[in-house]
């Protein structure tokens, strides 16, 4: 009789160095280091589903993946194993046995990103990698409205990567995504760090990275809000800002409870 048991992963990782989540045959990716030591844990093909793709150079806090084995090996075991053999940039913070139908991204209601960046002259080097230097002006007040503008269910084609969908194909939601909270938020002790903070029903490829980069223009004062409206109703990639690099996003939480809206 074939035992099979489902297993569900939370992962962190510092994404500097690798090609993102996916596997692919150009570069070494979070999902293909997963598989590679989980096969020679098994002794046997191992495939993983993460919850969502995150790009080259972005950073997850809280990552949810699963795959399927006939191991007798417990989910402690198997997250022992697994710290025991990745680098030190790959941690599995949480390994749990969970019903045999659940799919770490279909059943994913929604995703918590988190955007970080400095606005200050010199930013510490500790912190390149992990937060965004902004070289321009910021002041938060000018983004607020922008934020409660998009929040809500809107297109978002005006912030989607060009080329990365086929705007002819049936079906799916197209550019249309649920907006559960989008803030701003600084601490009195760190004034020159800020953090973009999104939770949504789904993303589109680079959809944060060119909000926040046109959140940036808003912020110094180059674009009005006015403006940024005709961008999101727009729906043209050519009117928004340019995308923020990749190393100031983090994955923070990936949601399986119903969400709600929040009003800022």
């Amino acid at each position: 009789m074939s035992f099979e048991k489902n297993l569900k992963l939370l992962i962190a990782y510092d994404g500097t160095g690798y090609h993102g989540w996916q596997r692919q045959k150009n570069g070494p990716t979070i999902q293909g280091l997963l598989e590679e030591k989980l096969s020679i844990i098994t002794a046997g093909p191992v495939h993983v589903n993460g919850a969502g793709r995150t790009d080259a150079g972005v950073h997850a806090l809280g990552m949810t993946a699963n795959f399927k084995t006939g191991s007798r090996m417990s989910a402690p075991e198997f997250q022992r194993a697994l710290n025991s053999m990745l680098p030190a940039a790959v941690r599995i913070l949480d390994a749990e046995v969970v019903e045999s139908g659940f799919h770490a991204r279909f059943d994913a209601t929604g995703k918590t990103y988190r955007y970080d960046f400095f606005t200050g002259p010199i930013q510490p080097p500790h912190e390149r990698l992990y937060r965004t230097h902004l070289r321009t002006s910021f002041v938060m007040d000018n983004v607020l409205p922008c934020l409660e503008m998009i929040t809500g269910r809107h297109d978002f084609t005006s912030f989607e990567a060009a080329g990365s969908r086929d705007p002819l194909k049936k079906g799916g939601r197209g550019g249309v995504r649920t907006i559960y909270r989008a803030t701003c938020i600084t601490s009195p002790d760190q004034p020159d760090c800020f953090s973009f903070v999104f939770q949504g029903d789904g993303f589109l490829r680079h959809m944060i990275r060119n909000l926040a980069g046109t959140l940036f223009l808003v912020g110094a004062a180059r674009m009005t809000t006015k403006q940024f409206h005709a961008v999101l109703t727009g729906r043209d990639r050519s009117l928004a800002g340019p995308t923020a690099p990749a190393h100031g996003l983090f994955l923070q939480q990936v949601h399986y409870t119903p969400l709600q809206v929040c009003t800022p």
